[in-house]
């Protein structure tokens, strides 16, 4: 496999010193990002799976955490987010043609594991979209030895008199060739350069939510606003796809804030009843990132999933 390194900027809360970065190549030739904090030995790898508009830097905090819990970790950058391959014209509109087409930036992400001899065994952490991403991977054999899900994206959030609107124009909208257009509702700019911190749907801790936008304003090439009608549509058809699925027999455990208001919590509580080996956490006080809220809320995270795939 052949990997080149890539930029990992490190200038804003980096993470652990022994960072680099790589490009690779996809199966259908789309250029993804992979980060890598490899920690001498450590004994295993996180693989981590991120959410929409995120990118590699962002979970440096996470990989120095899971570092100084004896663990290397592995982040990806998304086709069409980060510094990975965007997939539309405008670099800000979230896209992706299909969703199972993530699974070719999964494969790729588990050869270069492989190739960097990256330390084995290897655990899943996936985040939102990630969530998604990854549980499909795990349906079809991911080599993971345990998962672990925060404010996995299963199903999304919509209000009652939203669920028709969105569901006729990510249908619609495509038909007429609008289907790269932002839906009703989204904007093309970054949520958190957009929204104050007070009430923010992402984590109570103000230096959490200052590092997200201090990395989009030192680099920009990083933003992404709103996913297109393409985007919504595939995303619904997958997580109503996956929510027939039985889930795959694998260590798991997942966690949602008490106030999550991104993901669909029901589906998440239907999902995890029907998990054999399964644990569900519901985290108090917690918004949708759990990984990068407050000390208090965050650091039992990180110790319970550490020890959880001991």
């Amino acid at each position: 496999m052949h990997l080149t390194p890539a930029p990992l900027f490190t200038d804003v809360h980096p993470g652990p010193q022994e960072a680099s970065a790589y490009w690779a190549q996809t199966s259908d030739n789309k250029r993804i990002r992979l980060g890598i904090w490899a920690k001498e030995g450590a004994r295993g790898t996180v693989l981590l799976f991120p959410g929409r508009t995120e990118y590699v830097e962002k979970y440096g905090p996470a990989a120095a955490e899971f570092a100084a819990r004896g663990l290397a970790t592995c982040a990806i950058d998304w086709r069409g987010q980060g510094l990975a391959d965007r997939m539309l014209d405008d670099p800000l509109t979230g896209h992706v043609d299909a969703f199972p087409d993530y699974q070719k930036d999964v494969a790729t992400m588990m050869r270069a594991a492989r190739c960097l001899n990256l330390p084995r065994p290897y655990f899943l952490v996936a985040h939102s979209m990630g969530g998604c991403i990854g549980l499909r991977a795990v349906m079809e054999g991911l080599a993971v030895q345990a998962a672990a899900f925060t404010g996995p994206m299963w199903g999304i959030h919509l209000s009652p008199h939203m669920r028709l609107p969105a569901h006729i124009l990510s249908t619609l909208m495509p038909k007429i060739h609008k289907g790269h257009m932002l839906p009703v509702g989204t904007k093309r700019e970054p949520y958190v350069l957009i929204e104050p911190f007070d009430d923010n749907m992402l984590t109570t801790d103000a230096q959490m939510y200052d590092m997200m936008r201090d990395q989009l304003h030192a680099h920009p090439d990083l933003k992404l606003g709103g996913p297109s009608y393409i985007w919504l549509r595939e995303a619904l058809a997958e997580t109503k796809h996956l929510a027939s699925r039985a889930a795959p027999s694998l260590p798991c455990i997942t966690y949602v804030g008490s106030n999550e208001r991104i993901v669909d919590v029901p589906r998440i509580n239907s999902r995890m009843e029907n998990w054999i080996g399964g644990q569900l956490r519901v985290v108090d006080g917690g918004e949708h990132e759990v990984l990068m809220d407050i000390p208090a809320i965050r650091d039992p995270v990180f110790d319970e999933i550490a020890r959880f795939f001991t």
